[in-house]
């Protein structure tokens, strides 16, 4: 499917302070449909950023356009349509799924005939159509995930926001999530964010790296990866040599082997003699830029 290139999400000069400590500071992103992957590190202002953006929350300073409207002065138009997962995501533990999901179909204005065949679709579609009649305090904590996921689908949204949407999943339920999401890019604006760096490596059409509530990085995964490009090294160590790396390099992996620890470094210049260059992943990017940015090792 073609993208709606008609939706379009912004922010201009985007703040947001708690009691004196700033959260989100000149924040300013324009985002049409695709997926952008949103990293950074805990307290970098990524939820303030996207509970801002799901009219949650109100800016201290700045403002928040919806094609072309004020979403502070008038949130109805994107509330309407509006797909959210927060990552403190929290369910009725005596209704069962279909009840939550019937509940949230009401209050998002649904009828009930649409909302039964949309609430039967989702809960094939993320998996829990066993379990569906089964009171939600007895799910585990990725069943309950899912149950976020499908509530946030509900009304088939233009903009949909998930925080930590993998958390608690399983393997091959995280895989199902990534191929959902990129199934959903093409029509509709979607904002990942998550520190499981693979997610929005496998998903992200676009990425964003937020630190100390600004935003630092916003460009496609290839010119990220490009920038890396000759930086990232890996060789043998010994266990008793690691401590020591650990603190002179950037080690953005490290995979015990039988003849010692193969050692993956993110450097600018090679860091030892036996060192090799490798491709670099945005894992070795993110890590990389948070150090700078940290003044740790480059």
């Amino acid at each position: 499917m073609q993208p709606n290139n008609s939706l379009v999400i912004e922010t201009h000069n985007l703040s947001k302070a708690y009691k004196g400590v700033q959260a989100l500071q000149d924040f300013n992103l324009k985002l049409t449909p695709g997926i952008l992957g949103l990293l950074g590190p805990n307290g970098a202002g990524k939820s303030t950023l996207m509970r801002m953006l799901a009219t949650i929350t109100t800016p201290t300073t700045g403002t928040i356009l919806w094609n072309g409207r004020d979403v502070v002065k008038d949130p109805e138009p994107l509330r309407s349509v509006l797909g959210y997962l927060p990552q403190d995501f929290g369910v009725y533990p005596n209704l069962s799924a279909q009840e939550f999901l019937e509940y949230m179909a009401a209050i998002k204005g649904m009828s009930g005939n649409k909302a039964r065949q949309k609430i039967s679709a989702l809960l094939d579609l993320v998996n829990l159509r066993d379990a569906a009649r089964r009171p939600l305090g007895g799910y585990s904590g990725g069943m309950r995930q899912r149950v976020g996921i499908a509530q946030a689908l509900l009304n088939d949204p233009q903009l949909l926001i998930v925080d930590e949407p993998t958390v608690g999943l399983d393997p091959e339920e995280r895989v199902r999530f990534r191929n959902l999401l990129s199934d959903l890019s093409g029509e509709r604006i979607v904002i990942l964010s998550t520190h499981i760096v693979s997610d929005v490596e496998s998903t992200a059409t676009d990425i964003a790296i937020i630190h100390k509530g600004h935003l630092k990085v916003r460009a496609h995964p290839e010119q990220l990866l490009k920038q890396m490009d000759g930086c990232v090294w890996e060789w043998m160590a010994t266990s008793q040599e690691l401590p020591a790396l650990k603190q002179q390099f950037l080690i953005s992996g490290t995979m015990r082997r039988m003849d010692g620890i193969e050692v993956r470094v993110a450097s600018e210049a090679r860091p030892c003699p036996e060192a090799k260059q490798v491709t670099p992943n945005l894992e070795d990017v993110y890590l990389s830029m948070v150090a700078q940015r940290n003044g740790g090792p480059v």
